[in-house]
């Protein structure tokens, strides 16, 4: 993860490409893990356009963050957020995508949990404050976002 919005654009145009021939006329589905602040995302969209793709729909593989992380991930404040601002229809239209859905905290839950032994089903044992604002423990009192 780079820290400035300025090298994640550069890391994006060094990264990626689109061959013509491989992406004129289809219609592409991208699948990303997640979307935190929606800068990346588009400049990719612009380059398969570019290169001719007739539709780009995107899959997210988690819920919309929508909460920081004080916990010791490096999710920025609400305001930074995307999914604070945008819901997936508006972020669609903003990144150039024809549609946009993630995936939901329970079908998230549902999948992290599929094949594990648990002696009480009703814990789940994974946080998902960054995806609901239910912090276990609730907030720290010293918390300075």
């Amino acid at each position: 993860i780079q820290p400035s919005t300025r090298l994640r654009k550069l890391g994006v145009a060094k990264k990626f490409g689109a061959l013509s021939e491989n992406v004129a006329g289809k219609r592409l589905v991208l699948i990303d893990d997640s979307i935190v602040r929606g800068n990346t995302i588009g400049p990719i969209i612009k380059l398969l356009r570019d290169a001719g793709a007739a539709e780009v729909h995107i899959r997210i593989a988690s819920p919309p963050l929508q909460y920081p992380c004080y916990m010791g991930i490096n999710i920025p404040t609400r305001e930074e957020l995307i999914a604070n601002k945008l819901n997936a229809e508006q972020l669609a239209r903003h990144v150039g995508a024809d549609s946009l859905a993630y995936l939901s905290v329970e079908g998230l839950v549902k999948a992290v949990e599929m094949n594990k032994q648990v002696s009480s089903p009703n814990k789940s044992g994974h946080c998902t404050a960054c995806l609901t604002g239910e912090y276990p423990g609730g907030l720290p009192e010293d918390l300075s976002w």
